[in-house]
């Protein structure tokens, strides 16, 4: 009698918690609805790595710094890092299929805007939209996958995805290769994307079908002024300090900057605190799992974008290769991060453990950067080769198994802000990886150019040595001595990576692995079972 009286009681249970609980979808079903959002997330990872190889072409065409250089990537990042959250938001409140097509239409407006810049500042700019794009982008889709798919069932869904994000990551720089040594130029790296985004447009509007509940739309407008304007300002500080054309580390400015960014984010703390749907819930990323996550994300997204950004610039500027030749050069990263998603994916699946994976993939991600740290001009591209592969299969086993194993602690409701949470901080620690490093890399390549400058004989202008990469148009022994000072200073930033992968790993270390959920929203606890209506409508 118990046993019977139970069932209507789980239902009565699980109406107000979850009112919409769709039925669960079939995996043709599933994969018929992945086919644009899979579309849309790949030309949103491939906008945002196509333009590696070409970097070098676009600043020596527009006269741009090693600043220069790592700020076009930069803005992109940092705009996707502030919005990720907005977006994610936004996900639990509108719907999200809506939300998608109007990222596309963003990342298009910003790419032709790029494609059509004569300076690096209307460049910077386009970028800036590109990356508002990107954030909604890749929120989006672990929201919608998060909304769709049981977190058992989560991983190998999650592995394709991944494989999307290692083609994007890696290919996108091989794709570039290709275009800026053909007739088109390197405009047609950002003009290339807007027919694959109209496509994904078309795709998603035929293919998703996803049910959306409708809740009361409360955005946190002040946390997300004072999470844009905090994030922003540290990462303006960290890209120009220590330069000398700028101010150093510790000076007037720096201390302006760092303690207006650090009072912003305090501000954000006590909003979020007090508000009532803050833009990071501080209940979510306060969770332990989602907070150890975190930590390793922003390790991760040092890695990821800082290994694709510098190594393409490696080869090129450092071993002569052509755009093409450096595309190709990056193919063992793409195929470890392809093999490493996959594979855990579907092992996640078969299984249900998780946390062995993310061990794994703390510990290739450390040794594949302190191989890549041994590298100088002179390293046998053979070594390379097995050197990022490594890298590329640490990456590939740790990024979606992160979103993943947050996921599954959290309720259907909250899967966007979650989600976007981890890649806010994955963007977020890119930005801090692209920023630091690419300033780290200026500083070293200046102090080698100035001393294989004075070795030679050659007299050095104003101390302006490693501030220009038009390296084509510079006499015959200095582009060598440039080549060996970028070769060899690279090296430094691929350690500095591998220290900093040394979080991830202390992270995934600490995080308690739970039984991934077979069903999308969490459940009501079994105890719940044995208690009566008016006891259960009371605990609500």
């Amino acid at each position: 009698m118990a046993s019977q009286t139970a069932a209507p009681n789980i239902s009565t249970q699980a109406g107000p918690t979850n009112p919409a609980a769709p039925p669960e979808m079939s995996h043709r079903q599933i994969m018929e609805a992945l086919t644009g959002l899979l579309a849309a997330f790949f030309t949103a990872i491939l906008s945002s790595t196509i333009v590696a190889n070409a970097l070098p072409t676009i600043m020596s065409d527009l006269h741009g710094t090693q600043t220069d250089f790592a700020w076009v990537i930069t803005a992109a990042l940092l705009a996707n890092a502030a919005t990720t959250p907005i977006w994610g938001k936004l996900a639990d409140l509108f719907n999200k299929k809506v939300l998608v097509q109007l990222s596309i239409i963003i990342f298009v407006a910003g790419s032709v805007m790029a494609g059509l810049s004569e300076t690096i500042p209307l460049l910077l700019v386009a970028r800036v939209i590109q990356g508002v794009a990107m954030g909604g982008l890749t929120a989006l889709a672990q929201a919608i996958i998060g909304t769709m798919i049981p977190p058992r069932n989560r991983g190998k869904y999650s592995g394709y995805m991944g494989a999307v994000m290692a083609v994007g990551t890696a290919g996108g720089p091989l794709l570039g290769g290709f275009i800026v040594d053909s007739p088109l130029g390197w405009r047609w790296t950002f003009f290339v994307c807007v027919p694959l985004a109209v496509v994904a447009l078309v795709l998603l509007q035929v293919t998703l079908k996803i049910t959306h509940v409708r809740r009361p739309a409360k955005i946190d407008w002040l946390g997300s002024i004072l999470l844009t304007s905090g994030v922003s300002l540290l990462l303006i500080w960290v890209s120009f300090a220590g330069n000398p054309a700028y101010y150093d580390w510790i000076s007037w400015q720096s201390a302006l900057m760092v303690g207006g960014g650090v009072l912003l984010l305090a501000l954000l703390v006590l909003v979020e605190s007090k508000v009532e749907q803050p833009i990071i819930p501080l209940k979510i990323i306060s969770e332990r799992t989602t907070a150890l996550a975190i930590l390793a994300s922003v390790a991760v997204g040092v890695a990821m974008f800082g290994s694709s950004t510098f190594l393409g610039q490696y080869f090129q500027v450092a071993r002569g290769a052509t755009p093409t030749e450096a595309g190709l050069l990056t193919l063992p990263m793409i195929a470890g991060n392809l093999a490493g998603s996959v594979a855990s994916g579907l092992l996640i699946t078969r299984t249900g453990k998780w946390k062995g994976y993310l061990i794994a993939g703390s510990i290739l991600l450390i040794g594949g950067l302190g191989l890549a740290g041994t590298m100088d001009h002179t390293t046998e591209l053979w070594h390379t080769g097995i050197f990022t592969a490594v890298l590329g299969l640490g990456l590939g086993m740790l990024m979606q198994n992160l979103v993943l194993a947050v996921q599954n602690t959290v309720r259907a409701s909250d899967i966007g802000t979650a989600s976007a949470s981890v890649a806010f901080f994955r963007s977020v620690g890119g930005a801090i990886g692209v920023s630091v490093l690419g300033a780290v890399l200026a500083n070293r390549v200046s102090g080698l150019a100035t001393q294989g400058l004075a070795a030679a004989g050659i007299p050095v202008q104003g101390g302006s040595a490693g501030s220009s990469m038009d390296l084509a148009h510079m006499p015959e022994p200095v582009r060598e001595i440039m080549r060996a000072a970028y070769g060899d200073a690279t090296a430094e930033v691929f350690l500095i990576s591998a220290v900093v992968a040394v979080v991830a790993l202390v992270s995934v270390l600490f995080i308690k692995e739970k039984p991934l959920r077979r069903t999308v929203d969490i459940q009501p606890a079994p105890a719940a079972e044995s208690t009566t209506p008016e006891l259960a409508s009371a605990g609500k």
